[in-house]
């Protein structure tokens, strides 16, 4: 009765271990399906939320609903990936970061655009985002002998982009903008990607042959990537959606 309630999963016919890995509590297994879940019931939010704030705003929800429903799909796939392989799906994942990251970008140019941000901003911005990410595929995937060298690289990419919100243009704007609900955003932001967004470079140095190899089983790599993917991306709509409700109910005091 449990294995038939289960069979909306897209597993091979008579394959019971990808149900054990769930009935037994396996944690990694089951932070995909709520990944899965948690993604999509936050995209279904931020869709439906776009009526409810000012028109400028609008574009801003679609982007996080966007963000979260890429997610959504490719924790679909990720979660019946492991559960058939027990294998990490870091192709799978690193599809899902090359279109989220940048949308995340986008989010913060989306948020500072109100304020006066530039196109060429963005562009550096995803520039970077995807420096960050095609290095850091290379490094995963090429073997020990050259990942410190392309993690090196990919890490310059991300530490731009916290250049970027800490000091560079999105921080001048955001500090110029006398908005209090945009400086708490940008708080709060700052927070996701120093602190949120670390566990992705940690998770790339634990990889046998990098610098902290050994500090940490490689396996349970992917329970904190599903954990800091949803904390992240769902917490980054959040954050955007705030300064959303909260402009449009000044813009309608101002009114």
């Amino acid at each position: 009765m449990v294995l038939s309630s289960l069979t909306f999963v897209s597993m091979p016919t008579g394959d019971s271990t990808a149900f054990d890995r769930i009935i037994n509590g396996d944690p990694i297994a089951i932070t995909f399906f709520i990944g899965y879940m948690a993604m999509f019931a936050s995209s279904v939010f931020f869709f439906f939320e776009r009526g409810s704030v000012d028109p400028k705003w609008k574009i801003s929800l679609l982007v996080s609903g966007l963000i979260t429903g890429i997610a959504a799909v490719h924790y679909y796939y990720m979660r019946d990936f492991y559960l058939a392989t027990g294998n990490s799906p870091t192709a799978f994942r690193y599809v899902d970061w090359t279109l989220t990251v940048p949308l995340m970008c986008v989010e913060f140019y989306l948020l500072t655009k109100p304020f006066g941000a530039k196109g060429g901003t963005l562009f550096k911005l995803i520039v970077a985002s995807f420096a960050m990410l095609i290095f850091g595929f290379i490094g995963e995937t090429s073997g020990i002998d050259n990942n410190i060298m392309w993690g090196v690289l990919s890490t310059l990419g991300y530490l731009y982009i916290v250049y970027e919100v800490f000091a560079g243009d999105i921080a001048k704007l955001a500090r110029n903008s006398n908005s209090s609900s945009l400086g708490r955003a940008m708080f709060l932001l700052k927070i996701f990607i120093t602190l949120g967004w670390s566990i992705y470079p940690i998770g790339y140095m634990v990889l046998p042959g990098n610098l902290l190899s050994g500090t940490f089983n490689v396996s349970s790599i992917d329970l904190f990537y599903n954990l800091a993917d949803a904390i992240n991306k769902i917490g980054f709509g959040l954050v955007i959606y705030s300064v959303a409700v909260a402009e449009t109910a000044k813009a309608k005091s101002i009114a």
